[in-house]
């Protein structure tokens, strides 16, 4: 990366991170990534060691002798309503606010990171959400809002509320479709095998698409393994590793934490979500090449009414 590459980048990022905080653009400073702990360092060299998702994967189910059955009698106890515990324009929480993704790039994907967050700065952006297209694998994992969890002995159902998107991981034994049978799905195809209550899952099959709105791209070579596992009674951990030759020089690991929300008077419930009933999702390009909002006001008279509001409204 040239110095005014990663100016530019920087910039990019700092205006982000002073537009996120409320704070002026000039009281952002850049700061370069903290070094990983000893922990994080240890499971990024587990990565790399393997050239291949699967590769990790595989490795993780021989050390665990092939994986456990479970029965009703051993599902593990992963009820409840669970949500993100950090900043949701971040793949990995320990980015800095103001600093680069900890991911290390291609030159051609950290170009186009670049742009983007170039066209950001500028007021530019477009989000593939608005027009109510899932956030799909591995965006899901850091979609923010409610999840739920559901184990069975044979699947285990993971649930986004936003876009309504449900991965099913398959622990029965089987494998991927054949190669010929293969093709990109929003979530993917996911197998797994439980080591104790620990739940190791590879994901294939995937689009291609972007970790955040301000995160860099991914192909439609990407490939995931997640192990996910229980620290304590309301906090659920997900390690997490990301391989895609095409954007990545080296596998991405992050950790990534979810937390059990109280829910005593059982309020908290995984609903529909049907983004077409909201008149706000039609999006329409202006005539400085950015998005807006067709058909939307800011009054209840017409919004309650259905008024002819045609033409969007200003750039906000």
């Amino acid at each position: 990366m040239t110095s005014t590459t990663k100016g530019r980048l920087f910039a990019g990022l700092a205006w982000i991170a002073a537009a996120t905080a409320g704070a002026p653009q000039a009281a952002a400073q850049t700061q370069q990534a903290a070094e990983p702990s000893a922990e994080k360092q240890r499971l990024i060299d587990l990565g790399t060691e393997h050239e291949t998702a699967l590769g990790l994967y595989e490795h993780f189910k021989e050390q665990a002798n092939g994986g456990d059955l479970l029965t009703w009698e051993n599902v593990p106890d992963w009820t409840g309503i669970w949500t993100r515990e950090a900043s949701p324009f971040f793949w990995d929480p320990d980015q800095q606010p103001d600093g680069l993704p900890t991911a290390k790039l291609t030159p051609e994907y950290e170009r186009m990171l670049v742009e983007k967050l170039e066209r950001v700065e500028q007021g530019i952006e477009y989000d593939p959400l608005s027009a109510c297209n899932p956030a799909g694998m591995p965006r899901w994992i850091v979609e923010p809002f409610l999840k739920e969890f559901i184990v069975t002995p044979h699947q285990t159902w993971m649930i986004n509320e936003m876009m309504n998107e449900v991965r099913r991981i398959f622990t029965d034994g089987r494998g991927h479709p054949p190669l010929e049978d293969a093709y990109p799905l929003w979530e993917g195809d996911s197998i797994g095998f439980w080591d104790g209550d620990r739940l190791v899952i590879h994901t294939s099959q995937m689009r291609e698409g972007q970790y955040q709105r301000i995160q860099p791209q991914y192909s439609e070579e990407i490939e995931v393994v997640e192990v996910w596992y229980r620290t304590a009674d309301d906090t659920m951990i997900a390690d997490v590793w990301v391989y895609d030759p095409p954007s990545l020089v080296e596998p991405w690991y992050t950790k990534q934490v979810f937390k059990k929300l109280s829910n005593d008077d059982k309020s908290l419930r995984i609903r529909y979500w049907h983004c077409n009933e909201n008149q706000n999702n039609v999006v329409i390009e202006t005539e400085e090449g950015t998005s807006d909002f067709a058909d939307f006001t800011f009054t209840e008279e017409d919004d309650r009414s259905g008024a002819d509001t045609t033409g969007a409204n200003e750039n906000r």
